[in-house]
């Protein structure tokens, strides 16, 4: 690259974004990193002799573009010019096909391979699209493996971005015909019951509810925000489902509230604190234990925590369980071995349970409530959730109560957005214990 290569940072409606360009061609793009600090590191190491400059003209159109796409505008980017030199041809061929799918479409990694001649050669394709340098304009996203599920994705967020810009897209093309797209998903979720109780998740969801998905690097996550477009997913769900789509009306418009997360080890220890009891007696035993541990923000802190006795805790009104656990928990925070919120942003759902459940006292049930409520994670189905599969049942005439593998197969028709489903599902139980509160 010669002297005339810059970048440029920019917002948009998923973040801060970059770009990098070598006279009017565009050599490279970048989705947001969990802070814009390491979103520019990540341009510095993959352009070493880049400076940080002002666009040239044609390449702020680009930019604009770019913005205008991610916001759910109509933009053509095909006519930008990329500096594909010195990619390997079959990158080259998978790339220029990739640009030839409309916003709010799909292909699938087997379909791309046909597309360019080369049968069979999917995991290939899936590969040169893992390399893509030129993201967004050359919009991996809209490629995903066979039968719907999302595939891979590399960047910051991994899938949980990859399902945000197709909800973008997808909300932008509703508007004008039926979203084309193939529904994303996952493998389904397996999922074994913890120690809470179906009166706890009730009370969790009722007064603990909050989401922020893709929280950022810092102390709290933003409140107010979530990590999708709702209205997409509704408009999603209403088309993959007429039994959940004719009750919508009833059960009132999607309102997931966000609450805010200080730190994962706050989160848990609430939880830990929530469970088996009360909405009312675990907040007055939460007060007493912020009382007896709080740091200087009026929060538990794990230092603290380490610092009181046994008797100290059992005395706000913990069980012996749950001293050990929120003595593990502390134990966990305070050599580093509990993940961050910005760690969290970076990964799927599956490996956020396993790190979380390896706290003592912390169930899938529990680490799934932080995937919704605090972290606004779109594809989340708790199937141990006594409330969720009573809604199951009162919507599907399925008594007695339906099993977890009777909703899982249900939960199918329902990604990527089985987080709204469960909202709806919730609600229905509400509306049924008390229907003038609806």
């Amino acid at each position: 690259m010669g002297a005339d290569v810059g970048f440029a940072m920019f917002d948009t409606a998923i973040g801060r974004c970059a770009i990098a360009w070598c006279g009017d061609r565009v050599v490279g793009t970048q989705l947001p990193e969990t802070s814009s600090a390491k979103t520019r590191q990540r341009m510095q190491t993959r352009f070493p002799r880049t400076r940080e400059a002002i666009p040239p003209a044609d390449i702020a159109r680009v930019v604009n573009d770019l913005v205008a796409l991610l916001s759910g505008q109509p933009s053509d980017l095909g006519a930008v010019s990329l500096d594909l030199d010195g990619l390997p041809p079959f990158r080259r061929r998978v790339y220029e096909a990739a640009r030839r799918i409309p916003a709010g479409d799909t292909v699938t990694y087997g379909a791309l391979a046909r597309t360019i001649g080369a049968p069979g050669s999917a995991r290939s394709v899936g590969n040169a699209l893992g390399r893509n340098p030129f993201p967004i304009i050359v919009p991996c996203h809209r490629v995903v493996a066979a039968n719907g599920r999302p595939g891979g994705f590399t960047a910051a967020g991994g899938v949980g971005i990859k399902l945000r810009i197709l909800d973008i897209e997808n909300a932008a093309s509703t508007n004008a015909a039926p979203a084309r797209t193939t529904s994303a998903r996952s493998a389904p979720a397996r999922s074994a019951p913890d120690k809470t109780s179906s009166k706890t998740a009730s009370a969790t969801t009722a007064s603990a509810a909050g989401s922020a998905a893709n929280p950022l690097a810092g102390a709290e996550t933003p409140a107010g925000r979530l990590g999708f477009d709702p209205a997409a997913a509704v408009a999603r769900l209403r088309r993959a489902d007429q039994v959940l789509a004719a009750q919508m009306h009833r059960l009132g418009p999607f309102d997931l509230p966000v609450r805010p997360t200080f730190s994962v080890f706050d989160m848990l220890a609430e939880a830990i604190v929530h469970q088996q009891l009360s909405t009312k007696a675990a907040a007055t035993i939460f007060g007493r234990l912020r009382a007896l541990g709080a740091g200087a923000g009026g929060r538990p802190t794990p230092a603290r925590i380490l610092r009181v006795s046994d008797d100290e805790l059992r005395a706000v009104g913990l069980s012996r369980a749950k001293v050990l656990a929120l003595q593990d928990l502390a134990n966990r925070a305070d050599r580093g071995a509990l993940p961050g919120l910005d760690e969290l942003a970076g990964m799927d759902d599956d490996s956020i349970v396993a790190r979380l459940t390896e706290v003592r006292g912390i169930g899938r049930w529990s680490a799934e409530m932080f995937l919704i409520f605090r972290l606004g994670r779109p594809d989340v189905l708790p199937l141990a959730d006594q409330g969720l599969r009573r809604g199951v049942g009162l919507l599907y005439g399925i008594a007695p109560i339906p099993t977890p593998e009777q909703v899982a197969e249900l939960g199918e028709r329902w990604r990527p957005y089985r987080t709204v489903a469960s909202w709806y599902l919730w609600r229905a139980v509400e509306l049924e214990r008390n229907p003038a509160g609806g």
